[in-house]
């Protein structure tokens, strides 16, 4: 099976066998995959899901089965390009493409993160609003605060290790979808037979969720944080020379992810059987303010005085976790990117003294993406665009990927084999396919 997913060479070097892994061992290999799949649930994906199973119920329930395979392939294979070459994947691009493909894609990158950084503030203080009534300014501004503060003076890995705590307020999701009455097997043939309706708002939002999932930011997040996984344990020779993979780090590597994007995915699945539930089959089928979406969890704490608070707060808690969590990594990759193509010092390993251009980058893009806030946009409709421009700037990106994938003198023994090669095509022809009919219908009036 590990010869499909990647390809070895005839005489490299074959791994030693170890024991079968237990509880513990899994859990010391957990790192950039599963943090980089704990950000895929972030505010903009939130929003996104919510928004889909409040509009068309179980509709679209089948996207969070069907987008594993895909999913698990695009970012296996970007953590096994950073981790092989030693480098992110702006400079991998540099060093094999021309300049114009490299300006593209982190031009493409820049404008995704920055975006999404601008949406996800706004989505913070807005669910902040709903436990304590301040100004959204006030909110906004504070949320960069504690978020550029961490990112500079704090260890990414010690801060999201706290943060992966808020994250644990998405279990109320699938607490509430196994509390209330539930057709299962309605539910069960929605998530294996996929519906599709030729709509532009039904294209518009799978767009949203094929791009809040499969994004940008992830691809060069997750090659980056392998790069940095190397550096902490000495993996590379010499100051510049290709890494020396211990045995086992690209199989742990795998694992993370694995157990990464299934959690994403499994919760991009109770959002939607949550909403669908509680909010769609109550006629409720938009979602305009941050409330509207924490109405969904009301059905879990409906024996509580104040119920509605409740399910507030505990929605203002996920997503302000998750906003927190997701913000330093969109700024981050928008960094990485920047810095390997004009070959700056990068990482969050280093001080800010010792990568000025690297950090200069995380300040410019979240001071943008405050901005963003004050411009007249709602924040929930935001989050939704955000998640379909991810989408559509995701398909050239996902090119580039597919082909490196496929280069034996890029990757070596470690190339992609048949079938991560066949995924990560398939995911870039899935949402090509998908922006490509979403745009059809606007300009055909659909």
């Amino acid at each position: 099976m590990r010869r499909l997913w990647y390809h070895r060479e005839p005489g490299a070097v074959q791994a030693q066998k170890k024991p079968r892994p237990t509880l513990r061992s899994l859990l010391s290999i957990i790192g950039p995959g599963f943090i980089t799949g704990a950000a895929d649930d972030d505010p903009s994906g939130i929003a996104t899901y919510s928004q889909t199973g409040a509009q068309f119920g179980f509709g679209q329930l089948w996207t969070a089965a069907y987008q594993v395979p895909l999913l698990l392939a695009v970012q296996e294979c970007c953590g096994r390009i950073g981790a092989v070459t030693g480098k992110g994947l702006a400079g991998v691009i540099k060093e094999h493409y021309s300049r114009n493909v490299l300006l593209g894609v982190v031009l493409l990158v820049l404008a995704a993160n920055i975006i999404n950084i601008g949406a996800d503030i706004g989505a913070v203080a807005a669910a902040a609003r709903l436990v304590y009534p301040a100004p959204f300014w006030l909110f906004a501004v504070l949320t960069v605060a504690i978020v550029i503060s961490l990112e500079i003076w704090v260890s990414y890995p010690a801060y999201a290790n706290i943060l992966k705590w808020l994250a644990l307020t998405l279990l109320a999701y699938p607490a509430t979808a196994l509390l209330v009455s539930n057709d299962w097997a309605a539910i069960l043939r929605a998530t294996i037979v996929p519906h599709i309706e030729f709509s532009f708002a039904f294209l518009f939002i799978i767009t949203g969720v094929f791009g809040t999932s499969i994004s940008p930011y992830m691809f060069f997040w997750q090659a980056s944080e392998e790069v940095e996984e190397e550096e902490a344990i000495a993996a590379r020779e010499g100051k510049s020379g290709p890494p020396q993979l211990p045995p086992h780090f690209v199989r742990n590597m795998r694992i993370d992810t694995t157990v990464g994007m299934f959690s994403s995915q499994i919760v991009q699945w109770f959002i939607i059987i949550t909403t669908g539930t509680v909010l769609y089959a109550h006629g409720v089928k938009n979602i305009n303010t941050a409330a509207d979406a924490a109405a969904a969890l009301e059905p879990l704490v409906h024996s509580f005085p104040n119920a509605g608070q409740l399910a507030r707060d505990i929605f203002a808690f996920g997503v302000v976790g998750l906003g927190l969590l997701a913000i330093p990594i969109l700024a981050g990759s928008a960094a990485y990117a920047m810095a390997e193509a004009l070959d700056w010092n990068e990482g969050l390993s280093r001080k800010f003294g010792e990568a000025r251009g690297f950090y200069g980058v995380i300040l410019v893009a979240t001071f943008v993406g405050l901005a963003l806030n004050f411009v007249g946009i709602d924040p929930i409709k935001a989050l939704v665009y955000t998640a379909v421009f991810n989408g559509i700037s995701a398909v050239p990106l996902l090119y580039v990927i597919a082909r490196i994938n496929g280069r034996a003198d890029i990757l070596g023994a470690y190339r992609g084999g048949p079938l991560s090669r066949f995924f990560v095509w398939l995911a870039f022809g899935v949402m090509a396919i998908a922006g490509a009919a979403l745009i059809y219908t606007t300009v055909h009036g659909g």
